[in-house]
């Protein structure tokens, strides 16, 4: 028999975590190859850049999508869980799960368009419309989105004092400080004040930037009086400059409160600390490198 594509892995997915246990992914990989009949000659077939086995790789876009469809959720790194959604579809008994089944989901739909209407999500479900160019477009952007999900977890599962040293090198990354290593560093975790961090913009320290870093859950919202708390921090340094990171979300009024004021703070939420963290290659590694040419008509031109 052929390995099924990550579709054919979604329903004995979520069927394996019925009973609202937490599952490692490790596990998940030997049980699932069995559970779909896999041999041991198929189970060693290789994905063509060699780094993982085809049910492997295949198990793993299975599990991102069912986690984007709201399905399952990461409890922590590497560990997996029913949700009440998730239970909700197994009770329906669907014959099978795909990606036109989780396209009922809003959250999904916008995974793989960015857009939350499902019928632009049906359009790209038909993947003869697109030119190969766009494909891998397409292929990025969910590689990229999971990417975000899986630093956040990674970071999750780090010290609070490992956050704050995260988000002085990710700001070091970015350029500020002019790249010297001795531009930003945390400050001392007692007595801090309500700064975490200090950048000094030039090398006298005339310019400096203070950051708020909170490793907090990701559906946690910071709320207005929190950030109104580091806008007091400022004061109490006479600075003008403030960065405040987490890994969760802003409300809205913390949002408004910052556009009102003087000073000039930044709000970076979770999702956008992930992609800086993409963007600046922070705590990443390139796994693979696909470079496509074109032809140069300069060269060709006998003008």
């Amino acid at each position: 028999m052929a390995i099924p594509n990550h579709q054919g892995f979604m329903l004995p997915f979520l069927q394996a975590l019925a009973d609202g246990e937490v599952h490692r992914i490790k596990d998940l990989n030997n049980e699932l190859a069995h559970a779909v009949g896999l041999t041991e000659e198929e189970m060693q077939q290789y994905i063509p850049s060699g780094q993982m086995t085809v049910h492997r790789s295949r198990i793993g876009w299975a599990r991102t999508y069912l986690k984007k469809a709201g399905l399952i959720v990461a409890v922590k790194q590497g560990h997996f869980r029913i949700t009440d959604r998730g239970r909700q579809l197994l009770a329906t008994n669907p014959p099978e799960i795909n990606n036109k089944l989780l396209e009922q989901y809003p959250e999904f739909v916008e995974f793989r368009t960015g857009s939350s209407k499902p019928t632009q999500s049906s359009i790209e479900s038909q993947s003869n419309d697109f030119t190969p160019t766009e494909e891998i477009d397409i292929a990025f952007r969910a590689i990229n989105s999971e990417l975000v999900d899986e630093l956040l977890d990674t970071i999750l599962s780090c010290s609070p004092r490992f956050f704050e040293q995260l988000v002085v090198d990710l700001m070091l990354k970015m350029g500020y400080g002019g790249y010297r290593e001795d531009a930003g560093n945390p400050t001392q975790y007692t007595n801090d004040g309500g700064i975490d961090g200090i950048i000094n913009e030039d090398e006298l320290g005339l310019d400096t930037i203070y950051l708020q870093a909170k490793r907090y859950a990701r559906d946690r919202v910071i709320s207005r009086p929190d950030v109104q708390s580091f806008a007091g921090a400022l004061d109490m340094q006479r600075a003008r400059k403030g960065v405040f990171i987490t890994t969760s979300r802003f409300s809205k009024d913390a949002c408004d409160f910052v556009s009102r004021i003087d000073k000039s703070i930044v709000l970076v939420d979770g999702e956008e600390l992930a992609r800086l963290m993409i963007k600046h290659n922070l705590g990443l590694s390139v796994k693979k490198s696909y470079e496509i040419k074109q032809i140069d008509t300069d060269y060709f031109s006998e003008e």
